[in-house]
């Protein structure tokens, strides 16, 4: 598994905890870290995320309502609701992360981590989302971000 997709995953695994248990912080992430086990750069890659989707909260759920009018936050699934936050976190103040491939891998996650129709629905709100943008959808806005590309992204690491 690449580092970004660990990453990506441990942000979830702690966004969904937060969710549940009552709004843990970003300084509650090395207990996390030391409890799940990850390597450096997915900290590191880890961490920025879940900083940037608790910092942007606030428009990260307009957004994630504004496209999922027929639901409630609190009646979707927490895993998709923390899959979807997190993309959408990506998508709107992550220009270095082409929209694409935060769509592309928000559904892995969801089909990996949700129910069976998980992938269909991350799909179907994410893909609104892009149609909002004004960004390239399959280039990174700024190239030579601490970050990185994910397209130029080892698979091995």
């Amino acid at each position: 598994m690449g580092v970004r997709r660990e990453g990506r995953e441990a942000a979830i695994q702690f966004l969904y905890q937060r969710d549940l248990g009552g709004g843990a912080g970003v300084s509650d992430l090395e207990d996390f870290y030391a409890f799940r086990g990850l390597s450096p750069s997915a900290r590191r890659f880890c961490q920025g995320l879940v900083s940037g989707v608790i910092e942007h909260s606030g428009e990260v759920d307009v957004a994630l309502r504004e496209h999922t009018q027929n639901y409630e936050l609190d009646r979707l699934s927490a895993v998709d609701r923390n899959i979807l936050r997190l993309a959408i976190h990506e998508m709107l103040f992550c220009d270095d992360i082409p929209p694409i491939v935060s769509i592309n891998e928000a559904i892995d996650i969801a089909k990996k981590y949700g129910t069976e129709e998980s992938g269909r629905f991350v799909n179907g709100v994410l893909d609104k989302i892009k149609t909002t943008l004004s960004r390239p959808e399959r280039t990174p806005a700024a190239k030579g971000s601490e970050q990185g590309s994910d397209e130029s992204e080892d698979p091995a690491e």
